[in-house]
């Protein structure tokens, strides 16, 4: 038991291995050094946690947040600053950036824009294509690299792999887990002229379910054939989740809150704002999802936090661009759910913070355990919260959730031991850092 800290977390309900029990956490320079009764310690501060949760570090390992190129929409900055304000104590982003981040000087560059400006730790996704193909194995290894990232549906334009045999290239050089947004393009191109102009709601009939499981099957097969561990992302059909139930060897997955939460119903209030690719489908798929949550075939949750500005989703579909803001409304949906009865905090715990440790071999994070980062997401499950645009961190400004009523909200976001955010205000400066991969540790 450490005698002396930095911090103590007093009094919370403590969420980790042991399961769920009042418990004070004692850190020293940024790791958890001890964990139980630590009453007798003596601390630079304590916090008090009484009738609150305290949670290993949320990761949301997808979001896009538009820089270097797309900064109008979002930039490093605001979409961290969303982040802690949901918090979130880590994100990984995607690679669908200008210029494109397919290369060790790409990544590079990111890293040092994002480094002590974000306020949440990070790690860039790398994107696969067929020029780098033969260099994946490298660029997933670099300091602050969470993988490769592989786009089989046209979601994000020059980044596209649709066929098999450049799959296979990339796949047949990754060593770490790679990461695949799942429809396939082929079929998306037979079926354009399903679009209605001006109706959001053709969406999901032209990028349909058996797009999405046409897509997963070759993707498993492909993995299978050449060795390779793969993770589906955006999980948006019932029958991706009763086929990769039967592949679990090769394939993690990950679902989002938006399809967990909105069904085709919503499109005629909402329109355009839940336009996303994958699309938000029938109910049923919905349901279907949730039976994955249930039985264990999710893995993970990631928000796809896509910002663009309320201009650009305002014009007529299909011109309107598809993605939405999420980093900042993952915590709080995901627990209305949890205060429903849909899923456990253990299992969101899993979801967020247990399952990206596992998948992803986060080094030091993703536990409340002695040794690993003072990363906290700390959530008081019984407050009653309503989610406004104007309270959004985002530069976008804008949640399709605006307005809705939930139950569970983050008080306070911790990370590696300093306290960034705070009942709703950001009390340290930006101080993120590259998150570390234990295949790919530095030497």
């Amino acid at each position: 038991m450490a005698s002396t800290c930095d911090l103590i977390l007093t009094g919370g309900t403590v969420v980790n291995q042991d399961g769920a029990g009042i418990r004070d956490v004692g850190v020293r320079d940024g790791r958890i050094v001890a964990i139980g009764d630590l009453s007798a310690a003596s601390a630079a501060e304590r916090i008090d946690c009484t009738g609150l949760h305290v949670l290993p570090g949320v990761v949301d390992s997808q979001v896009h947040f538009r820089e270097p190129g797309l900064e109008h929409k979002e930039d490093l900055e605001t979409g961290s600053r969303a982040a802690v304000l949901g918090g979130v104590t880590a994100v990984f982003e995607m690679p669908n950036t200008k210029p494109l981040t397919t290369s060790a000087e790409a990544l590079a560059a990111k890293v040092a824009r994002a480094t002590h400006r974000m306020h949440c730790d990070f790690a860039f996704w790398v994107g696969g294509t067929r020029d780098n193909a033969a260099e994946v194995g490298e660029l997933e290894r670099l300091p602050g690299a969470a993988g490769i990232k592989v786009f089989m549906g046209s979601s994000t334009g020059d980044l596209l792999v649709e066929d098999d045999e450049g799959v296979a290239a990339i796949l047949r050089n990754t060593r770490r887990r790679a990461a695949f947004h799942s429809e396939d393009e082929f079929r998306l191109r037979e079926r354009m002229g399903e679009r209605i102009e001006g109706d959001a709601a053709s969406h999901p009939v032209w990028r349909d379910e058996i797009a999405a499981l046409q897509c997963t099957q070759r993707l498993v097969r492909i993995a299978r054939a050449v060795r390779a561990r793969i993770h589906v992302l955006h999980i948006s059909t019932a029958e991706e989740i009763a086929f990769l139930e039967q592949h679990k060897d090769v394939a993690s997955c990950e679902a989002t809150p938006h399809h967990l939460t909105l069904a085709a119903d919503d499109y005629a209030r909402l329109g355009t704002l839940i336009q996303m690719n994958p699309p938000v489908r029938d109910a049923r798929h919905r349901d279907g999802i949730w039976t994955g949550i249930a039985n264990g075939v999710v893995d993970v949750l990631g928000s796809d936090h896509a910002p663009h500005t309320l201009e650009e989703k305002a014009k007529p579909y299909p011109a309107s661009p598809s993605g939405m803001t999420g980093v900042q409304t993952l915590v709080p949906i995901m627990l209305d759910h949890v205060a429903a009865g849909r899923l456990t905090i253990e299992r969101f715990v899993d979801l967020t913070s247990h399952g990206p440790n596992r998948l992803f071999g986060m080094a030091r994070k993703g536990r409340i355990a002695c040794g690993y980062d003072a990363d906290f997401t700390i959530v008081d499950l019984k407050r009653r919260a309503v989610i406004r645009n104007e309270d959004q961190g985002s530069r976008a400004g804008w949640t399709p959730y605006d307005g809705r009523a939930v139950t569970g909200w983050p008080v306070g976001t911790i990370i590696r031991g300093r306290r960034v955010m705070w009942e709703g205000e950001i009390v340290t400066p930006g101080q993120g850092e590259p998150v570390l991969f234990s295949e790919a540790l530095p030497a």
